[in-house]
């Protein structure tokens, strides 16, 4: 059997070269979990709030073992997340660093992602079965963290988008939930985008729905902590037997994830009250791989539905969207699905609006 090795004329410079890119990406994998960590115990935070610091500083106020600070240190000044000054042996966390680093509420905030990524790593066993077998993953078998993490990385998006970019989008929608309508979130997490809207949207009411149990626990908390409890309920139930009649079902990042989106889609439009419309958001995605090979934007969200939104939609039924999966095809869904109107109504960097009427 010939392979590639096989080849009479291998380019040995650009073997080299590979060879580099791939230590790279390794070392940046391996620090991955370190960042994480330094974001589960306070380093980042600590690192922000003095201007420099020793390792044996760092250590006292964070109550950690110098030696193990001391390494980790070496580590991020390495990959150029800190800065060292030799003569005082001295680490600093640029301030525009700990914009990403430090600060969930910074509208550039990114440390949430290694959260993600760390509960992906823990799930590698179920992932490996999975591609081995065609079983899916759904969403409850990860590891906790994951559920933590991907709110905590929504969040930023929804703080930066949701009022400013996402709902204006869509003509006449921001006014009608200021006057008060009945809005679902299907698909809601840990209930963040629900909770938002209602502290800004005092009129109207909400529902969450998801089938994970213990988010739905923690999305009724965080409704609670934030005093809207009155006007949100968050319920465990899908997308394809919830009740009640809405003006505005919401989907944050779900559809693709969904196991039978046009059955799914179609039980919404039944649930639409008169007037009503669906309002998505996705992940940005061209229709066609080639149009977006060079994205690290492209590269998170195939890696992400690699690991996560393939593995669940397999184990919900089967139909494997992606969160790659392109306007085209999402739109198609919602028209297959009976809708009478699908559009995408805004592009950003990160993300799709799509509106669909019945």
């Amino acid at each position: 059997m010939t392979t590639q090795l096989d080849a009479p004329a291998l380019d040995l410079e650009r073997v080299q070269e590979f060879a580099m890119k791939v230590a790279v990406d390794r070392a940046i994998a391996y620090n991955g979990v370190l960042a994480h960590l330094g974001d589960r115990l306070g380093l980042w935070r600590s690192l922000a709030s003095v201007e420099r610091t020793t390792s044996a500083q760092l250590a006292q106020r964070s109550g950690l073992a110098e030696r193990y600070v001391r390494e980790w240190l070496a580590t991020q000044a390495a990959i150029g997340y800190l800065t060292y000054d030799p003569a005082t042996t001295t680490f600093a966390l640029p301030a525009e660093h700990a914009m990403v680093l430090a600060d969930d509420d910074s509208p550039a905030a990114g440390v949430a992602g290694f959260e993600v990524i760390t509960a992906v790593y823990a799930s590698v066993d179920r992932l490996a079965h999975a591609y081995a077998t065609g079983d899916g993953v759904p969403w409850h078998d990860h590891d906790p963290r994951l559920f933590a993490g991907v709110d905590r990385f929504f969040r930023t998006l929804y703080r930066n988008s949701l009022f400013s970019e996402w709902l204006p989008a869509v003509t006449g929608l921001m006014e009608r939930l200021e006057s008060g309508i009945r809005v679902i979130d299907v698909g809601c997490g840990l209930g963040s985008a629900v909770v938002m809207m209602a502290e800004r949207f005092p009129r109207s009411t909400f529902v969450g729905i998801d089938s994970h149990a213990e988010s739905v626990r923690r999305a009724t908390e965080a409704a609670e902590a934030a005093g809207v409890g009155d006007r949100v309920r968050f319920e465990v139930s899908d997308a394809a037997t919830f009740t009640g009649s809405y003006d505005l079902v919401c989907f944050f990042d779900s559809v693709h994830d969904l196991g039978d989106p046009v059955g799914a889609l179609a039980h919404c439009r039944g649930r639409l009250a008169e007037g009503g419309q669906v309002f998505a958001v996705e992940p940005f995605a061209t229709d066609r791989l080639e149009d977006s090979l060079d994205s690290p934007v492209t590269l998170t969200y195939y890696a992400a539905s690699s690991a996560l939104c393939v593995p669940h939609s397999i184990s919900d039924g089967g139909a494997a969207l992606g969160a790659q999966a392109g306007p085209a095809r999402l739109t198609a869904a919602f028209v297959d699905a009976g809708f009478a109107t699908a559009r995408v109504a805004a592009e950003t960097p990160f993300n799709l609006v799509i509106e669909a009427r019945a």
